[in-house]
């Protein structure tokens, strides 16, 4: 078999400044486990941790390194809910399921917050809330009702004016924003890291640079190919999200991924970050095409949104960001922007997580459509549970069949499309 091409990680502020990894050995014998973990960040690792819990060891198999992808590239907010309002998801989903659906998207920071207390993860968690924000009135009215429906759900959200948002945000861009307390922030590769330590210190195997090459059914197992081993298990976890291949016939067609982007500032003075966000919660805007930010705990601004649909590797690849956040704020004209880096993501087509059993001890679970640290870490406890329990162990999510999206090839495409219209009517307010 090929030995694996071992890629560095991408060149982000994260890679600069996050904790020592665990050592996560390539797979060189054959193993026969209980569950194997296909996919090496948040969704993996959570689900091997909350496993190893309940004395189920499964090994997890990563094709670079823990937290490589979107998990440890990612934008670092613990954002709660679902793409959909409240009262979408029940319509969708019926009075039962929805109403478990919202309950458990919603709690996911606090989960994955009370996680890191639990295991005395270090990287720089907060909890100092999320701000979903309007500039135009569609989405101000948007917001209006989301909130409305979380209030009313006894949630601990909160409507913001305009007024109030500037004292939040030290720009006057903003009609209003719902404030949900429960919303925060951490180091994406640092918590990543700290999540195959935990697993593995509960008694998982974490096995980087060893890449599921194949993967079929031998006898009543699973048998998976790697470039130097084979691993046989009784039942397997596909959590491979916006890098998923062909590993599963149609699964890859039934995502898009996507490319999300930050750039990063050297720190800020004190004077000039306390301005921006005195109070340091995290923002995303409400659009169609979103734009995120927040300061972290060095002053460092970072500035994400949608690039370009390849891989980047410095500030001035997404320069639309840096002139955007001067737009917000002038006096960070001027300002050193050190890092610009970018990685894929699965959107889905109704923009729900999808879990899928395709076939008998078989689990699949992607798509977070860019809510992924906090919801991949619950969905790890939920999906130890089916793992566990079978069929018959109910989950907080929908199991559905795999759907590929039609003209799939040209998701590329279609992508960039997306982006300049979503733009246009982002700038007309419709």
């Amino acid at each position: 078999m090929n030995a694996p091409i071992r890629l560095p990680l991408p060149p982000s502020l994260y890679a600069d400044t996050a904790v020592q990894a665990t050592p996560t050995p390539q797979l060189t014998a054959d193993k026969s486990v209980p569950v194997a973990i296909i996919g090496g960040g948040f969704t993996g690792l959570s689900t091997a941790l909350h496993l190893a819990e309940q004395g189920v060891l499964a090994t997890v198999l990563e094709a670079q390194e823990p937290g490589w992808g979107a998990s440890g590239n990612n934008g670092g907010q613990t954002n709660p809910g679902l793409k959909h309002d409240p009262d979408q998801i029940e319509q969708d989903f019926g009075t039962d399921l929805g109403r478990r659906m919202i309950e458990f998207s919603y709690g996911t920071t606090n989960f994955t917050h009370d996680l890191i207390r639990r295991y005395q993860i270090p990287c720089e968690a907060r909890q100092n809330g999320t701000l979903r924000a309007a500039y135009n009135e569609a989405s101000a009215a948007a917001i209006a009702t989301t909130a409305k429906q979380c209030i009313r759900r006894g949630m601990p959200a909160k409507l913001l004016d305009a007024a109030e948002m500037r004292q939040m945000t030290g720009s006057d861009r903003y009609l209003c924003a719902m404030l949900d307390a429960r919303g925060g922030d951490l180091h994406p590769l640092s918590y990543a890291r700290g999540l195959a330590r935990a697993a593995i210190g509960a008694g998982a195997a974490v096995h980087g640079e060893t890449p599921a090459l194949r993967l079929r059914r031998d006898g009543g197992r699973w048998r998976i190919e790697t470039p130097r081993a084979v691993v046989l298990a009784d039942k397997v976890l596909l959590a491979t999200n916006g890098f998923t291949d062909d590993l599963w016939p149609a699964l890859r067609r039934s995502i898009v991924p996507v490319f999300s982007s930050i750039a990063a500032t050297a720190p800020l003075s004190e004077a000039i970050a306390r301005a921006i966000m005195p109070t340091r919660p995290v923002l995303y805007e409400s659009g169609h095409i979103t734009v995120y930010y927040r300061i972290d705990q060095q002053n460092r601004l970072l500035m994400g949104g949608r690039g370009p649909m390849r891989w980047i590797s410095k500030p001035t690849d997404v320069a639309y960001l840096i002139r955007y956040a001067e737009r917000l704020w002038p006096q960070l004209k001027g300002v050193s922007w050190t890092h610009g880096w970018n990685s894929r993501l699965a959107i889905t087509a109704d923009h729900y997580p999808h879990v899928h059993e395709p076939a008998e001890n078989l689990l699949i679970s992607l798509g977070c459509n860019g809510r992924g640290v906090a919801l991949s870490t619950a969905m790890g406890a939920q999906l130890a549970r089916r793992l566990i329990g079978g069929p018959k162990a109910e989950i907080d999510m929908p199991v559905t069949g795999i759907k590929p999206i039609p003209m799939h090839a040209f998701w590329r495409v279609g992508v960039i499309t997306a982006v300049l219209t979503g733009r246009v009517r982002d700038r007309l307010g419709v």
